[in-house]
């Protein structure tokens, strides 16, 4: 199984998703069944009162206001049951049919307020289920993230089954119902003239087949082409200040255009057909009521009856032909939304499943080591990784071709207490290296062990709790300064907060603030500045008070002075901690215990600052050129930075 460019790893497990809609009753049907049961049951009393009154006016007609017409009788009704006399007979019309519209009224109430508890009840459940899945997807998910798909997954496909176990169902009810109810009766009343109102129904469900087969890949097409259009305003939104400052407004225009053009075309294509469909429903429909009143009425007026057709026909039976046909036309015109609504929720459903089967690999193990209490020692041995074997894993392909590797063989220990910084140019692994050990991602090869378990024998919570994290891509959510201090750990006191704010020389930009620590960032805190963004997230992971820190580059979005800040608050932090550091600034890890320079995902020299410098390898080189020996330093990497080592 591959994917396209525009498919997401859920539209490949899309693709085997079996039977999606009866998997959503399976599911998610059992404790919500009896509001199910409810809504289907008064469905069927209220559209069986509905015919009442088209039966009691045919009766009425012919045994009250016709001469000579024949006496009052009901179908499945004992006549020992009816009144005898012209104004019992008048009364009780009026009585069973006004019944009949209280009924139809209570029963209706009835129906739509238990389907729609079952509907919305598993929209609600489905919509979290399948954001708990996100929460548990891999890492790998999630570089190649199509946000607008995700979104398009939690709102339009729940939306679209919610509609679906909400109308389409009680609608197919009612039609089920009145085809069946109007059937019996007609044919009970006249099953000669029942023939050619009929006639048309297997040539609507035979319609109505075609329409499902051709209709189907349309909306599939159609419901991929809204999700690509939210990702794609999704990507516009979030990067407007670049397009600001790059003046490609008219650019991403362009590309929303595209996006939107394309749900056009698709939707168009959905909405083409239906225009078929429906008005060729509603002609079928048509020409039956013709048929019957052409039949009828030549049968009424002449009062014989026409072709091979034998009896007689009352005008109460003709008026209740026509009632019950003008009813079987309605239903029948909804097959149409009902179709739309099932294809819908079909391609909607074959989404969600196709979320939900995405296998998780970075998981509980069955059996978890005991991680605490936790001393700080962590050791890579021999550590491999490739981001292609974990996109592979997330869509299901299989090994195709060499891939690139990402991190090899690489090994170090941290004894507690130790910082270990990692240096070296863009993209030669540092950020992946401790992302594995979190286990954001498992290693391809070797083991990563923290105070000798391997970090994949333990439980994930208790390991990314003895872990404190401070991303170089600092994340707030929208709402407090404290809030997001306290993130991850929600039940720390005020107190806890303002001390941990105070480590991280957050606190006096955060007093000077209107609302202090009650001041709302905005979204992706856009409100503070890079440098306050990056306190913030270091506050955080004071008030966590992990026993092993990263720092994924941490001082790398702020100037100097607020650098020197960070780096006092971070000294005292490391202490008696076992810190593993990404450096942008090689001044701020030249203290390390052990440095790591790193390239292709390898480990090309190690040791302190002083033994790097006295090496004259890449790492004095690039020390040389942030000392500002620019013309040295050229000269060193022209000739090839030193002797590679590990």
């Amino acid at each position: 199984m591959s994917t396209t460019d525009e498919e997401t790893p859920f539209d490949a497990y899309r693709e085997h998703v079996d039977r999606p809609l009866s998997r959503l009753f399976r599911e998610y049907g059992p404790g919500r069944l009896h509001w199910f049961s409810i809504a289907m049951v008064a469905n069927f009393i209220a559209q069986m009162s509905s015919l009442v009154p088209p039966l009691i006016l045919g009766a009425a007609i012919d045994a009250i206001f016709t001469e000579g017409g024949e006496g009052y009788s009901l179908p499945v009704v004992p006549d020992a049951w009816l009144p005898a006399t012209e104004m019992a007979q008048f009364w009780f019309s009026v009585s069973a049919i006004a019944g009949a519209f209280i009924l139809v009224g209570v029963f209706t109430w009835i129906y739509g307020v238990s389907g729609n508890l079952f509907a919305h009840d598993v929209m609600h459940t489905v919509r979290v289920d399948c954001f708990r899945k996100m929460q548990e997807l891999d890492m790998t998910f999630f570089d190649d993230k199509q946000t607008g798909e995700v979104m398009a997954v939690l709102n339009n496909d729940t939306q679209n089954l919610e509609m679906f176990l909400d109308n389409a169902l009680i609608n197919s009810v009612r039609l089920l119902v009145m085809v069946g109810g109007i059937t019996a009766i007609l044919f009970f009343l006249n099953w000669q003239l029942a023939f050619v109102t009929l006639v048309a129904i297997p040539v609507m469900f035979a319609f109505t087949y075609w329409f499902m087969v051709t209709v189907e890949p349309r909306y599939v097409r159609q419901r991929a082409a809204v999700g690509w259009l939210n990702t794609r305003l999704e990507n516009s939104l979030s990067g407007m200040g670049l397009t600001k400052t790059t003046s490609s407004e008219e650019y991403e225009v362009g590309r929303v255009r595209k996006a939107s053009k394309r749900l056009f075309d698709d939707t168009m294509a959905v909405l083409k057909l239906s225009y078929v469909y429906r008005p060729g429903m509603e002609l079928l429909a048509g020409i039956a009521f013709a048929a019957t009143f052409l039949v009828g009425g030549w049968w009424i007026a002449t009062g014989t009856a026409p072709g091979p057709m034998t009896g007689t026909l009352q005008v109460g039976e003709f008026v209740t032909f026509l009632f019950l046909t003008q009813f079987i036309v309605s239903p029948l015109a909804e097959v149409s939304n009902i179709v739309d609504q099932y294809e819908n929720a079909k391609a909607s459903s074959e989404r969600v499943f196709g979320l939900m089967d995405i296998p998780i690999y970075v998981s509980d193990p069955d059996e978890p080591d005991e991680l605490e209490p936790v001393t700080g020692r962590v050791e890579y041995d021999e550590v491999s990784f490739s981001y292609a074997e974990g996109e592979r894993r997330a869509v299901g392909d299989e090994a195709d071709g060499e891939e690139e590797v990402v991190v090899e063989d690489l090994s170090f220990v941290a004894e507690p207490g130790d910082t270990v910084a990692l240096v070296g140019p863009t993209g030669a692994g540092k950020s992946t290296v401790l992302k594995l050990l979190l286990r954001l991602y498992d290693v391809s090869d070797g083991e990563i062990r923290v105070d000798g378990h391997d970090v994949r024998d333990v439980r994930l919570d208790e390991l990314r709790d003895a872990i404190g994290y401070v991303s170089q891509e600092t994340f707030l959510f929208d709402g407090t300064i404290a809030d997001n201090i306290r993130y991850g750990h929600f039940e720390a006191s005020n107190e806890a907060v303002r001390e941990a704010a105070k480590a991280a020389q957050a606190h006096e930009f955060i007093e000077e603030l209107e609302d202090e620590y009650e001041t709302r960032v905005g979204e992706r805190g856009v409100k503070l500045s890079g440098g306050q963004r990056q306190r913030v997230a270091l506050a955080r992971t004071v008030l966590q008070d992990p026993e092993v820190l990263i720092l994924d580059e941490a001082t790398s979005a702020v100037d100097t002075k607020t650098e020197l800040l960070i780096q006092r608050s971070i000294d005292r932090l490391t202490e008696d901690r076992t810190t593993l550091a990404i450096a942008h600034r090689l001044s701020t890890v030249k203290d390390a215990d052990t440095i790591l320079v790193l390239e292709g995902g390898r480990i090309v020299e190690r040791g302190s600052h002083e033994e790097l410098l006295e090496r004259g390898g890449r790492y004095a080189t690039l020390w040389g050129v942030q000392a500002g020996d620019v013309d040295e330093a050229l000269d060193a990497l022209a000739d090839g930075g030193g002797e590679r080592s590990s």
